[in-house]
């Protein structure tokens, strides 16, 4: 007789927001792309799934769905992180580039999910046109 091998079911939806330091506008256009590649393949790397990530100059939006098996502080400490080693390393190393201590997370439908997706992936329409959301943007 088998043992039970089949894996937890889990439907987990986070979004999540953090910041700059001190909210300084330092992500730059010409290399933001090139970090939302490398935070979507460091999210997939620890075993989370990314559905869509984008922001401004001083702060970044990222939909994730992470198992219950993951503290949600440590693996965004994680992504934090490595994409503040990577900026500094990678893609602008005499910048000192440095996140905002806190962020800010919440807990999102799976109904409500391609919404979430949506308002992330048009971040610089919503902003260049007023139409932000407070409860996504938050004060981090």
């Amino acid at each position: 007789m088998r043992g039970n091998t089949q894996m937890p079911y889990w439907r987990l939806f986070y979004h999540v927001v953090w910041s700059t330091k001190k909210r300084e506008p330092l992500l730059r256009e010409v290399w933001e792309q090139d970090l939302y590649r490398y935070l979507w393949g460091k999210s997939t790397a620890i075993g989370c799934h990314p559905h869509a990530i984008n922001g401004m100059e001083d702060h970044i939006h990222v939909a994730l769905s992470i198992p219950p098996k993951h503290k949600i502080s440590k693996i965004i400490g994680q992504l934090k992180g490595s994409s503040s080693r990577y900026i500094n390393r990678e893609l602008e190393p005499n910048n000192h580039f440095a996140w905002q201590a806190g962020y800010g997370v919440i807990s999102i439908s799976e109904s409500n999910l391609p919404k979430v997706i949506h308002y992330i992936n048009q971040q610089k329409t919503h902003h260049r046109e007023g139409s932000i959301r407070e409860s996504f943007e938050g004060v981090f």
